[in-house]
């Protein structure tokens, strides 16, 4: 995959969608990860600032924002957000490539997990229940990988009863199949 790295700066503010976002509640023992964004595309000049919009209110103006490019095929190094810039750099070896991490001056870091906008209604219900566990002990790939697996297993299910309700008439309590008289 091809990343591309904008070096301009837009000062327009493109308009978005209300962010898709669930976050752990505030626990003595944190977890790996502090929720999970669910966003509408692959586009982070448009994505972030609803993203932001909701978090500066919580934890503090974001003025930072990391991703691995894995996933994202264009890393604008900045994204006008209401109010302020959001600084925006990306590492490939180093971050996970299905987390986002959001700095703030006043209070700290957040580690999100990015749920591919592709994926399901269903499947992005369940990521984001699991990542917004108080405790929750799972990285971000690690929660895709379990959500593949699942995913996995109930297409295999469907494709084992598909076969078994596939194959005509079932045997008789004799053990013989039934014939058409002739």
């Amino acid at each position: 995959m091809t990343v591309t790295i904008d070096r301009t700066t837009t000062y327009e503010r493109v308009t978005s969608p209300p962010a898709r976002l669930s976050l752990a509640p505030v626990s003595p023992v944190p977890g790996l990860l502090d929720g999970a964004w669910w966003p509408r595309s692959r586009d982070l000049l448009r994505e972030l600032p609803a993203l932001t919009d909701v978090l500066d209110a919580r934890w503090g103006r974001i003025t930072r924002v990391s991703v691995n490019p894995t996933h994202w095929p264009v890393i604008p190094r900045k994204v006008p957000v209401t109010g302020h810039t959001v600084h925006v750099g990306w590492f490939t070896d180093e971050q996970d490539p299905h987390k986002l991490i959001l700095l703030s001056y006043t209070a700290g870091r957040w580690d999100l997990l990015v749920i591919p906008p592709e994926t399901s209604e269903a499947a992005a219900a369940r990521l984001m229940a699991a990542a917004a566990t108080a405790d929750g002990l799972l990285t971000a790939s690690g929660l895709m990988a379990s959500e593949t697996a699942t995913r996995d297993a109930r297409e295999a299910l469907t494709r084992e009863e598909e076969w078994e309700t596939d194959g005509g008439p079932a045997p008789t309590a004799a053990g013989s199949r039934t014939r058409p008289d002739s």
